[in-house]
């Protein structure tokens, strides 16, 4: 009779090239079972010929187009009912043979955590800035974006000392987020109106309401390669993100803040997207 594994792994692909057998092979190399499921949104590099030698070892799911994160992601839900965790990863991450069932040991430790998240690190060793932090409420966006940072805390937290052991945070990166199944039949899967992006901080706002702690668990380290899937269209990326960043603000903080303030921040947000964008624009043609 067949186990079914305690963790299963939901990876959305979309143009990871080789880090996609990397981030697989990785994963499969974890010193406990796993379940792997491989969502593929219509990528059109040789990310899925890569996969070929492994193959055999995972479940790939091909989509004809691109659903998006939240959508590709949910599609393996019903396929995961007997898993007491899932872990989504990016498929530009790396994790450690040991990663998993340090996850899995932290949890068991703390029922009432809802999911958890780890330390980020960039290739170079640094920490990510997304890799903890705090909800990016709007006036904490705007202490970011006004760079009021030494005189209020914003919503990063990775200018902080490193906690010793696993701390109660609002946010995580949604690189590599470790869920509880139960709570997320609870709390319900990601929002699949976010097309890419800001559907993480969504989730992270509903587990905290159906008071589901999320940590973060600094001796645990994941490398992501950040920015590998988005390389060729960044512009269109930065579209998604801020408008995502609308959706969440109008979705959990409209009532919230003054009509001014509110619809100032709003304002600010396509402004920010307008800059990239030209930003982006020059970089291509230089």
């Amino acid at each position: 009779m067949t186990v079914e594994p305690v963790v299963s792994v939901i990876i959305v692909n979309f143009n990871a090239g080789k880090l996609l057998n990397q981030c697989v092979s990785s994963v499969l190399a974890s010193n406990i079972p796993v379940s792997i499921y491989v969502v593929d949104n219509a990528s059109q590099d040789n990310s899925l010929q890569l996969l070929e030698p492994i193959i055999d070892r995972i479940k790939l799911i091909k989509n004809s187009n691109n659903l998006g994160f939240a959508p590709a992601a949910n599609l393996v839900l019903a396929d995961t009912t007997n898993s007491k965790y899932l872990l989504f990863l990016n498929p530009d991450c790396l994790i450690y043979p040991d990663t998993i069932s340090k996850f899995v040991a932290v949890m068991d430790q703390n029922p009432q955590a809802g999911m958890a998240g780890c330390v980020v690190r960039n290739p170079d060793g640094s920490e990510q800035l997304s890799s903890r932090r705090s909800v990016p409420t709007p006036w904490r966006s705007l202490i970011q974006v006004f760079h009021l940072n030494k005189f209020f805390q914003s919503f990063l937290l990775t200018n902080q000392v490193l906690p010793t052991k696993p701390i109660e945070i609002e946010g995580i990166s949604g690189s590599c987020m470790f869920v509880r199944r139960i709570a997320l039949d609870i709390v319900g899967a990601m929002d699949e109106s976010y097309f890419l992006h800001c559907e993480d901080l969504d989730w992270f706002m509903r587990f905290r309401a159906k008071n589901f702690s999320i940590l973060f668990i600094p001796d645990i380290e994941i490398v992501h390669f950040k920015g590998v899937c988005s390389v060729k269209t960044p512009i269109k990326v930065e579209w998604y993100k801020h408008r995502g960043m609308v959706k969440f603000y109008r979705k959990f903080f409209r009532d919230k803040y003054p009509f001014i303030l509110f619809w100032g921040v709003i304002t600010m947000v396509w402004l920010r997207f307008i800059s990239v964008a030209i930003r982006q624009l020059f970089k291509k043609n230089e």
